[in-house]
C-alpha cells in the first residue's frame, strides 16, 4: 500500500511510528512491574469494577472475563465491561487501575459523556475510513494522470475518509484521560488503594494513554503525508 511506499514523505511518519512501538514497550513494563504488587485491599479487578458500577447506580452493567491479555474494554452497545483473566481476576494495582478505567467507561456512558457519545456516533465513519482510505488514495494516486481514467478526486475522498479516522482518534484522548482521572479518584475515595498506591495505579494508566498519544500522533503524520502527496501529483 502506499502507505509503505519509501518516498521521501515516508520519513514523516518515521518519528510517530517509533514513538508509537516506545509506548507499546512501556506499556508492557509498566503493567508488568505492577500486575506484581497487590493492592492492600486484596479486591480484584472483578470486585471492584462490580462495587464501583453498583455504587454509580449502574447495575444494569455486567462484568465479564474477556479473552487475551489486555484486552480490556466497556462496550457500550450492550452496556458490558469485559476484562482480560489477569486483570479480572489479580488484586494487583495494574488489575485495579484498568479494571476502574474501564468502570469509569461506563459512568461516562450513563452520564451522557460528550465526548465519548461523540467519538461512537463518528466510529462507524472512522472505522470504514481507516479501511478504505488507503486504497482509494492509492488508485486516485496511480490513475490521476491516465488518459481517459479521470480518477484523482479518489485522493480526495481517501483523506476525507481518513480525516474521520483522525477525528475518532483525537476525541478519544478527552475520553481515555477523563476515564483514568475517574478511575483513581474512584479507587481512592472508596478505600480500594491507599494514598501510597496512588502514584503506582496512575503510572499504569499514563502509560496505557501514551498509546493514544502516539496513535494520534501517526494518524496525524499519515493525514499530512497524504496531503502533501496530493498536491505532488496535481
Amino acid at each position: 500500500m502506499l502507505y509503505l511506499l519509501p518516498d521521501s514523505t515516508f520519513f514523516l511518519i518515521l518519528p510517530a511510528f517509533f514513538f508509537a512501538l516506545w509506548a507499546q514497550n512501556r506499556v508492557g513494563h509498566v503493567y508488568k512491574k505492577y500486575s506484581k504488587v497487590h493492592s492492600r485491599s486484596g479486591v480484584t479487578g472483578a470486585q471492584v469494577a462490580r462495587r464501583l458500577l453498583d455504587d454509580a447506580n449502574l447495575q444494569n452493567v455486567a462484568v465479564e472475563m474477556g479473552r487475551g491479555n489486555l484486552s480490556d474494554h466497556y462496550d457500550p452497545r450492550d452496556g458490558t465491561i469485559r476484562l482480560s483473566p489477569d486483570v479480572y481476576q489479580s488484586s494487583s494495582l495494574a488489575a485495579l487501575g484498568i479494571a476502574a478505567h474501564e468502570t469509569g467507561h461506563a459512568i461516562q456512558h450513563g452520564d451522557g459523556y460528550f465526548p465519548l457519545n461523540f467519538r461512537n456516533n463518528i466510529f462507524p465513519v472512522a472505522n470504514i475510513g481507516s479501511r478504505m482510505a488507503f486504497p482509494l488514495f492509492f488508485i486516485g494516486f496511480i490513475f490521476a494522470g491516465a488518459e481517459g481514467a479521470g480518477l484523482g478526486f479518489l485522493m480526495d475522498i481517501g483523506i476525507l475518509l481518513f480525516a474521520f479516522a483522525v477525528v475518532f482518534q483525537l476525541i478519544t484522548l478527552p475520553v481515555e484521560f477523563n476515564a483514568s482521572s475517574r478511575a483513581v479518584a474512584l479507587l481512592e475515595s472508596s478505600n480500594y488503594i491507599t494514598r501510597e498506591e496512588v502514584g503506582p495505579t496512575r503510572q499504569v494508566l499514563n502509560a496505557a494513554a501514551l498509546t493514544y498519544i502516539a496513535a494520534v500522533a501517526v494518524a496525524l503524520s499519515q493525514l499530512i503525508r497524504l496531503l502533501i502527496l496530493r498536491n505532488r501529483r496535481n
